[in-house]
């Protein structure tokens, strides 16, 4: 079924032997700014079908195209007035623009519809990879399906190792948290929000000048088949560590502070698990969980971004049974990882 081990590539050789692989129709794990993604020839069906068989993904969840210029975006979408503005300010970067997709996108890609997620990625390696290849690039998160994302090579290969042709290291990722995804309006006038990441809402409407709604989520288990999604990272469980996470938010009932909040819950985690991890900031008091990742400050939103997939994957890998883990209450991308939690701590 799968070739056999992944090879590990680097550097401007490992650049284009890995460019080599994908234009020959096999599979690449790549650096992106926001998490590694799994890569394949976006014209190519049968290519783009062994993404879905590696990650065991679903055929209804749709995936995002990437490209290194204008050129090749003109080979796979139809770009408008309102799309070029936003293009203008945020690409290269992480924003992900669902638009109307050419014919030469195949069905495989967007689960049959007409709208194409597409990105410019801000990642130097992931631009030099795709313009040496020379097509279009079909890349979701690079980990089993509904696992949590890899920000670094290795967690690629925890996940993939023998399923995949290479891994294309780059080092960790910088922002550590998946695109934004936006779509047109159903009037034409404004966006919806699908997925925030790391350009924000108020970064989108400052530069259009108009509204960007969110939009409200299914919730879709693991063993339905439903229509298929028009965006990534919709509605099922998604980014989800090993082992059950905790989430705390809010205020405590017992002293009225987060901080607090947190003990009460590795305590309540620790009766009933044993082995309990806790993500905790580096500006908070200790604790007495066995298994510590020191997270980050509180008040540095783009630290705690970078480093959560990192810490989940690190506490899964200690042998937490339980993770529990405050909810960033900031703005901006707080949003973001509001979101990847909430899905990450379903249980369905």
């Amino acid at each position: 079924m799968f070739s056999g081990k992944t090879v590990r590539l680097a550097g401007e050789a490992g650049v284009l032997q890995a460019a080599k692989i994908l234009r020959e129709s096999g599979t690449v794990a790549f650096p992106t700014e926001t998490v590694y993604g799994l890569g394949a020839n976006a014209l190519d069906p049968a290519a783009v079908g062994k993404i879905f068989l590696a990650k065991e993904r679903p055929r209804w969840d749709p995936l995002i195209v990437h490209v290194c210029d204008r050129d090749m975006l003109q080979r796979v979408a139809v770009v408008s007035a309102a799309a070029e503005a936003l293009m203008e300010t945020f690409w290269p970067g992480p924003l992900t623009l669902l638009l109307p997709r050419t014919a030469m996108v195949p069905d495989v890609v967007t689960a049959g519809r007409e709208l194409v997620g597409v990105r410019m990625p801000g990642h130097p390696i992931a631009l030099q990879l795709i313009r040496a290849a020379g097509v279009p690039v079909a890349a979701p998160s690079a980990n089993r399906f509904g696992r949590t994302s890899p920000t670094t090579a290795a967690h690629v290969l925890e996940d993939l190792d023998g399923r995949i042709d290479a891994v294309l290291d780059g080092g960790a990722t910088t922002v550590g948290v998946e695109s934004t995804v936006i779509g047109p309006s159903d009037d034409g006038l404004g966006w919806v929000l699908y997925r925030p990441g790391g350009v924000t809402k108020e970064m989108l409407e400052a530069v259009s000048g108009v509204g960007v709604v969110g939009v409200v989520q299914p919730v879709i288990t693991a063993a339905q088949a439903p229509e298929s999604l028009p965006s990534p990272g919709l509605g099922i469980r998604h980014y989800a560590p090993r082992a059950r996470l905790v989430l705390v938010a809010g205020l405590s009932r017992r002293t009225g502070t987060l901080e607090d909040g947190l003990v009460a819950a590795i305590e309540d985690a620790f009766a009933d698990d044993g082995k309990t991890g806790v993500m905790l900031p580096h500006d908070w008091n200790g604790s007495n969980a066995p298994l510590v990742y020191r997270w980050g400050s509180w008040n540095d939103g783009e630290a705690l971004a970078r480093r959560l997939f990192a810490g989940l994957r690190e506490l899964d890998e200690a042998g937490a049974t339980v993770i529990v883990c405050p909810v960033p209450e900031m703005g901006g991308i707080g949003a973001a990882m509001r979101d990847r939690l909430e899905k990450a701590a379903r249980t369905k």
